[in-house]
């Protein structure tokens, strides 16, 4: 299983679009700062035809070390969540994907 790279994305954006290696490099820059503050804000992100990155918040909770059994408290925080659209599990499962999301 391969992993994609920005610089990989950078450099198809640079084959497809059309815009030179430094500004396809900037504008991926763009697109990934963008997502990550508005999610750093609290608010959900949703890429039609691919899927809702969102932001929750978790409780505190007692959680135990599974090594020694010992009880340990796990602070509250906010975890970061991805819900892929149908229109990309169609495609991931072969199928055809429905006509349209939104």
């Amino acid at each position: 299983m391969n992993t994609i790279t920005r610089a990989q994305l950078a450099e198809a954006i640079y084959m497809q679009v059309g815009l030179s290696r430094n500004e396809s490099a900037a504008l991926l820059e763009d697109v990934l700062n963008r997502i990550s503050s508005t999610l750093e804000s609290g608010e959900a992100v949703k890429l039609s035809a691919f899927g809702t990155f969102s932001v929750r918040q978790k409780a505190q909770r007692i959680g135990r070390n599974p090594k020694t059994g010992v009880e340990v408290p796990i602070t509250p925080r906010r975890v970061l969540s991805f819900r892929a659209s149908q229109v990309l599990k169609a495609r991931i499962n072969g199928e055809t994907p429905p006509r349209s999301e939104d």
